[in-house]
């Protein structure tokens, strides 16, 4: 009997160990894929010859505009996006503008060419002059690049200008939310910012935006005072609530269909550390997370005193993942909680009282840290260098519903593993979007508040993988896998319509999400300050409002 015991006990110490093993080999797999610095640029056969219209620019800018014969500085350029296929997009010429006049010069020229294109090919043909480039972190290939066109890179607004008496922060549409946070946390400020310390603050902010902080202050979008935009004319104007509000209001969720951003005026804070991190556990654990997670968020509509839902809980994000090269599958919650107890060795109370305290696991990384460290660690789970793809949908909180999400990313695997895709990590990532959030701050056109207060979930698969030959078919078992879901909350009654625009593929609408008097709002504004469709036609990436199917 002693022996069977010491053998059981002798079993499970080594599943222990392996599960241990496996887990960290996965960590480093990611450290040294953050280490390796990507070769994405075939040179130089791939470069495109100078046009008429680069030449423009370059005469005008002559020192701020690099061409592919500059190999070195072209080459930094191209390598700065964080998906791989984004670098295999090759313009003319890369704009640097070293100020928002150099910006408006640059922006003149191309409506200068952008019109005579409109008088030669006719006023709808007219397209794919430009692309612009806030922080790079698309996975949609031509999100922020454009083959033989004209790159407008803002990477030198980047400026973080906190005002003196911290109730607001100016950031350069160019920054990068790591920028922002190192800056604050020596402030002892925050802003309602970025998760990801990679992710440019310029596409995140005018795609809505989600926070650590949107429990208690609402969306990213929601709470930026105002704008610094250079409009189609070349002109630069602001955007508030007292100065072009329509335009502040379209600017909160309509991307870049309006002109180019270079300025935001962010509300601040005070704030400390926050006590956040990973539990890291074994597929196995499936069944009792998805249990948890629907239990923690299901608290904001939840009756029971001892349940309350708490605002500085953000998350949970749970992400369930296949890892193609060591054939396994791994989970990993994020948790964060944004106001420090007074003990901070212990986790905070509304998490300790959930499910998730007592999962079984192989580790935590949940400590208290800066905003600065918690972005960072959620940039390090997906690095730059890698093939990418995005996709999305929204469902309601329901056990069921979340379960056939599940087993949507669980049923794919199988062909994933008979095509053998190189190098690929399949995940799928469920987090909690409460309706609430979206009335918190200012009003924006999202559509969110059409809603009940009943909680939604999103839904996102983030893909990432080595080589263009598996391209097709990772974008299709994507997308089917998305399209099963959505079947399933079609049927049940438990999908809801909005689609989080940072987290679209390439062949979604977001815009049909946001319902269609507020698509058609926006549409409005897009007319009233772009009236011949610069931004429309002319600037390629991004969402577009497609007036034509709208009033169709």
């Amino acid at each position: 009997m002693l022996f069977q015991m010491l053998s059981a006990s002798a079993a499970t110490t080594f599943i222990i160990f392996i599960s241990i093993f496996i887990m960290r080999r996965l960590r480093n797999l990611q450290a040294l894929q953050a280490a390796k610095k990507p070769n994405h640029l075939d040179f130089p056969n791939n470069l495109p010859a100078p046009t008429v219209l680069s030449k423009n620019l370059g005469s005008a800018l002559p020192d701020s505009v690099i061409f592919p014969h500059n190999s070195a500085a072209f080459k930094q350029s191209m390598n700065s996006y964080w998906a791989q296929q984004e670098c295999e997009v090759i313009p003319a010429c890369v704009v640097r503008p070293r100020d928002v006049q150099q910006l408006c010069t640059a922006v003149t020229i191309l409506k200068r060419e952008y019109d005579e294109l409109r008088k030669r090919a006719g006023k709808e043909n007219a397209e794919g002059l430009f692309a612009v480039r806030s922080g790079g972190h698309s996975p949609v290939s031509g999100a922020a690049s454009i083959n033989g066109g004209v790159l407008i890179d803002l990477g030198l607004f980047c400026e973080v200008t906190p005002s003196e008496e911290g109730s607001s922060v100016a950031i350069g549409a160019g920054a990068k939310w790591m920028d922002v946070s190192k800056v604050l946390d020596e402030k002892s400020l925050a802003v309602i910012g970025g998760r990801n310390s990679a992710v440019g603050v310029g596409g995140l902010t005018l795609g809505g935006g989600l926070s650590f902080f949107s429990p208690r202050f609402g969306l990213v979008c929601s709470n930026i005072l105002s704008y610094e935009i250079v409009l189609a004319s070349g002109s630069i104007v602001t955007a508030s609530a007292s100065t072009n509000s329509d335009l502040w209001r379209a600017l909160k969720g309509g991307s870049n269909n309006f002109g180019i951003v270079t300025c935001f005026t962010a509300r601040s804070f005070p704030s400390t550390k926050i006590w956040s991190g990973f539990l890291y556990m074994p597929a196995s654990q499936a069944t009792k997370v998805l249990a948890a997670f629907h239990a923690f968020v299901n608290r904001a509509v939840s009756d029971d005193p001892s349940t309350t839902y708490d605002a500085n809980a953000a998350g949970p994000i749970a992400c369930f993942s296949y890892i193609q090269k060591l054939r396994v599958q791994a989970i990993a919650v994020n948790l964060v909680y944004t106001r420090l107890s007074e003990n901070e060795k212990n986790w905070p109370i509304c998490w300790k009282d959930s499910s998730f305290r007592s999962l079984w696991r192989l580790w935590s990384t949940c400590k208290v840290r800066t905003l600065t460290s918690a972005t960072d660690e959620m940039n390090s789970l997906n690095p730059r260098g890698r093939r990418q793809v995005f996709a999305t949908t929204t469902i309601k909180n329901d056990p069921a519903t979340l379960a056939a999400a599940h087993a949507a990313y669980h049923n794919a695997i199988s062909s994933i593993r008979r095509v053998n895709v190189k190098d690929l990590v399949w995940t799928i990532v469920l987090q909690p979007l409460l309706p609430e959030w979206a009335r918190k701050g200012d009003a924006n056109p999202l559509g969110l508040l059409d809603s009940s207060s009943e909680p939604l979930v999103m839904v996102s698969f983030t893909v990432n993988w080595a080589e263009r030959r598996d391209d097709k078919f990772v974008k299709t078992t994507t997308r089917h896998a998305v399209e099963q879901i959505d079947a399933f909350a079609a049927a049940h009654k438990t999908g809801h319509r909005y689609r989080y625009l940072n987290y679209c593929a390439e062949w979604q609408r977001p815009f049909e999400g946001y319902g269609l008097e507020n698509w058609q709002f926006l549409q409005d504004v897009s007319r009233k300050y772009d009236s011949e469709g610069l931004f429309q036609r002319g600037c390629v990436g991004g969402f577009k409002l497609n007036v034509g199917d709208a009033e169709a």
